[in-house]
């Protein structure tokens, strides 16, 4: 460039100027001092700027490195000292590599952030915190950015999601538990869940279920709590339910009355875990149930009374029902005087429930004996009644009915024939239950082994006269007839009506009969006249009898 471009040359403007050389020189020499000084200063600030390319090359060489640590990752870049070519070069290759660790060093910094938020929320709800946690609330340690790191923390998040829904899974549990709790005993479910957390009330709102430690276990003490309330109603409900049962049986109260309450007496025998009906164990039942005891516990003793003679009763019928007889009177009074001397009416019933069960032993025990003395009585029944009949001189006689009454004979004789065998086997009936019980067989407040020994006296007494009349009427005949044999003109003039008479039917017998008559009066004829041999004594017959057995042997 040429000085005139540059303007006019100072020698000129000072020549104008008229300035000495000494001034000339002074400005040169400043003028000369300043050149300098720019010169310097642009080359100290071209250095400056060759220090800062350095110094930014070693920065992000030492970032690289840094990222590179924090990252856990590999990154193949050779050293700026070993590299060719300018810094500005150096650095065109270095930046790309350093931008792009950075982005990874950010995208990996989200991925801890949103982990360890995710962590400390539920730490959070693990420990009780309700406040919600945010990416603010979390430090990230920018140090440790390892692929390592982050799957350790991913591990720990699984590990605690999996207590969470462990949690969850127990606060469901535990609330189901109240709900069927709080259903049986009629209890209002939100209003104990709601003082446990209110979280466990409003879930449905949007507001997630408290799964602290706190919560869980307020959830375990509020089930056994309520576990231990069913167990007090069932047993308490268990007692109202068997007094119930018992007053009822006490009192025999109608069916209608005890299906009131089916639904407490129901529960007596059942365990704690098979009830689940709704409102089975509510207070108000439980309240109803008491009333009624009450109520029939005021009735108990009026009533207890009313059962005690009621069992007395049930007593002489089951007596009398076996024939033994009971002193009723006396009974009745002893019962009174206990009554009124403030006995326990309870034991009192309870006593004659036992006699009853012992009198229907009684009755078991005296059954087969019994059955026997029935048999008995009727086959002497019938033995009466064939004696009365074979009296009978028109038992034969064409007329109403007669045919029943011959095979009813037919039967009796049957029946009589084995009389001896059923008293016999009777009487070993009677010994084996006496032997046995120590105790004479009461019949009709008589030993009945004894009514037997004196029928079967009285039975051979009956048969031994009947064989007796039997052998006086057959001398009587024969007696008759040689009277007959001796006087059969007089015999000739008797009525042409018994002409006809066939011997063995009811005319020939009553025609016997009559002759005896007449033999009897002719024997008081001949008395009379001095023929006293002719006349046979009544006891003669068997007299005779015997004696002639005797001198036949």
């Amino acid at each position: 460039m040429s000085s005139g471009a540059l303007g006019p040359e100072p020698k000129e403007i000072w020549d104008e100027i008229g300035e000495s050389d000494s001034e000339r020189d002074k400005k040169l020499l400043h003028i000369e001092q300043e050149c300098l000084d720019i010169y310097r200063r642009n080359v100290d600030k071209e250095r400056k700027y060759k220090a800062e390319l350095h110094l930014s090359l070693a920065e992000a060489e030492a970032e690289i490195s840094k990222l590179v640590s924090a990252l856990g990752e590999q990154v193949s870049l050779p050293l700026s000292g070993k590299m060719k070519g300018t810094l500005k070069k150096k650095l065109g290759v270095i930046d790309p590599v350093l931008k792009d660790i950075q982005t990874k060093k950010h995208e990996r910094i989200q991925e801890f952030l949103n982990i360890e938020t995710q962590i400390a929320a539920i730490c959070a709800e693990i420990a009780g915190n309700d406040r919600v946690i945010s990416p603010t609330d979390v430090q990230v340690n920018e140090q440790d950015l390892t692929a390592k790191r982050l799957a350790e923390l991913k591990s720990h998040l699984q590990e605690l999601q999996s207590e969470k829904n462990l949690r969850l899974q127990r606060v469901n549990s535990y609330m189901s538990a109240i709900h069927e709790l709080t259903v049986v005993m009629s209890l209002d479910f939100k209003k104990i869940i709601a003082n446990i957390n209110p979280s466990l009330a409003n879930h449905l709102n949007g507001q997630s279920k408290s799964i602290s430690n706190e919560t869980l276990a307020n959830l375990t003490s509020e089930v056994n709590s309520l576990k231990q309330l069913k167990q007090q109603r069932l047993e308490r409900i268990q007692d109202l339910g068997s007094s119930l049962i018992e007053l009822w049986n006490l009192m025999d109260m109608p069916m209608e009355e005890q299906l009131r309450f089916n639904h407490i007496t129901s529960l007596v025998s059942s365990c704690i875990d098979e009830i689940t009906r709704q409102g089975s164990l509510d207070i108000h039942i439980i309240e109803q149930a008491e009333v009624e005891v009450e109520r029939l516990s005021a009735l108990k003793t009026s009533k207890l009374r009313e059962l005690i003679f009621k069992r007395q009763n049930e007593l002489e019928e089951i007596y009398r029902s076996v024939h033994m007889d009971v002193d009723s009177e006396t009974a009745r009074q002893i019962l009174i005087q206990l009554m009124e001397s403030g006995s326990d009416l309870s034991g009192l019933l309870s006593s004659m429930d036992d006699q009853v069960v012992k009198a229907k032993e009684e009755v078991a025990s005296r059954k087969d004996v019994l059955d026997k003395v029935e048999k008995w009585k009727h086959a002497s029944q019938e033995e009466s009644w064939l004696d009365e009949y074979e009296k009978d001189e028109n038992r034969y006689s064409a007329g109403k009915g007669v045919h029943i009454n011959l095979k009813r004979a037919e039967k009796a004789r049957i029946l009589v024939s084995k009389i001896p065998s059923l008293v016999e086997n009777l009487t070993a009936k009677i010994k084996a239950w006496e032997k046995e019980r120590g105790i004479p067989f009461l019949y009709h407040k008589a030993p009945l082994l004894h009514t037997l020994e004196e029928y079967i006296i009285s039975r051979q007494e009956k048969q031994e006269e009947k064989r007796r009349s039997r052998e006086q009427k057959r001398l009587q005949d024969q007696f008759a007839a040689e009277q007959e044999n001796i006087y059969g003109s007089k015999s000739a003039k008797k009525p042409l009506g018994n002409a006809n008479t066939v011997p063995g039917t009811p005319n020939s017998r009553r025609m016997s009969t009559a002759s005896g008559r007449y033999g009897a009066s002719i024997g008081k004829e001949k008395r009379g006249s001095g023929h006293v041999g002719a006349v046979i004594p009544v006891n003669y017959v068997a007299l005779a009898k015997e004696d002639q057995k005797s001198g036949g042997l």
